[in-house]
């Protein structure tokens, strides 16, 4: 395959993408304040620096990285809301700091700290409203919107004021406003921010569905690792602006945790130095008991537990994704990004 036909077989494909900002910096007191009239003092701020990476068409993809990664800042860039400093970007085969009206129809950026729901009117007015704006013919509308009401469960919700329904009830309202014109590609910030784990469990199982039925792709941030581990085979991880991380998420946890976190029930607690003997206790506290056991080692750890306690339950499972996170973040300091080749542009 030439480049030519990857970068039209590609959904997303960003190259050397950077973005800096000019910051007026002054330090506070009354003198500062009034020289600052007449001199002024910059600084250049980098939030995304010599970013690559692909993505396929009907792909799910996490972006993760802390606070201040330049999560954000790269989806406004890939939906065209900022304009980068450098490199390049293709969405759809489309150059989205152009604008375009094909590219915007093809689009949708969904975050979940802002909202497009008219407030004081219900959210069918809402819907009617971005019918226009994206010249939804009529017949698909009706029939996307009955789809949307039926997977996203909107009946009751129709004609209720925006300012009177619950935030569960505006974030599945928020996510089919956004969806209304069959976007290919999803640009998802915090969908699931602030909602409880029952609606939480709803989006998640909606966007999959969406991608499923549509074939869209999606890339979503997110602060709750269920959401990835729901809804993401693959992750970009970025921190200060430039990738850690382009691969499988299965991948990225065995890479940086290869144990594997035994956990048992007992009908009382376990003897001093039973548990010592396999790996490393994370917690041992009356009938639980939880240790962290090398991976080469597993099988004869758990022949030996077996053995040497009267086992009611016991379970095997990969660290927590959280732990293993935090410890990629604490590394900010590294070169250059793990990838395993796949999406790598």
């Amino acid at each position: 395959m030439d480049k030519l036909e990857q970068v039209a077989a590609s959904a997303i494909r960003v190259r050397g993408l950077c973005k800096s900002y000019r910051v007026f910096k002054r330090p506070g007191g009354l003198w500062p304040a009034v020289r600052s009239l007449w001199h002024r003092e910059y600084e250049e701020m980098q939030a995304v620096r010599d970013l690559s990476f692909a993505i396929e068409p009907g792909e799910r993809v996490g972006f993760l990285g802390p606070n201040g990664a330049g999560k954000t800042t790269t989806l406004k860039m890939l939906s065209g809301l900022l304009h980068p400093s450098g490199g390049e970007i293709l969405v759809g085969g489309y150059t989205p700091q152009l604008r375009q009206t094909a590219f915007l129809q093809q689009i949708t950026l969904v975050m979940g700290q802002k909202q497009q729901l008219l407030w004081d009117l219900p959210p069918a007015d809402t819907f009617e409203l971005n019918r226009a704006v994206y010249d939804v013919p009529r017949a698909q509308y009706q029939r996307t919107l009955a789809e949307l009401t039926e997977l996203l469960d909107l009946s009751q919700v129709m004609k209720t004021p925006t300012r009177q329904l619950s935030l569960g009830e505006r974030m599945k309202c928020e996510l089919a406003a956004a969806l209304l014109h069959l976007p290919k590609v999803l640009f998802l910030d915090e969908p699931t921010i602030g909602l409880d784990v029952s609606m939480q469990v709803t989006l998640r199982q909606f966007i999959r569905d969406y991608n499923q039925r549509y074939g869209a792709t999606v890339l979503l941030t997110s602060h709750y690792m269920e959401d990835v581990e729901a809804l993401c085979p693959r992750v970009l991880v970025i921190a200060k602006g430039r990738l850690r991380f382009d691969g499988e998420l299965k991948s990225l946890v065995h890479s940086l945790r290869p144990e594997k976190r035994v956990t048992l029930r007992l009908p009382g607690p376990a003897p001093a130095g039973v548990l010592e003997k396999i790996g490393t206790v994370v917690q041992s506290s009356g009938t639980q008991a939880v240790v962290q056991v090398p991976q080469a080692e597993l099988r004869a750890a758990m022949s030996y537990l077996l053995d040497a306690l009267p086992v009611i339950d016991l379970t095997v499972e990969d660290p927590p994704l959280e732990e293993v996170m935090r410890e990629l973040f604490a590394e900010t300091d590294g070169p250059a990004a793990k990838t395993e080749g796949a999406g790598s542009p």
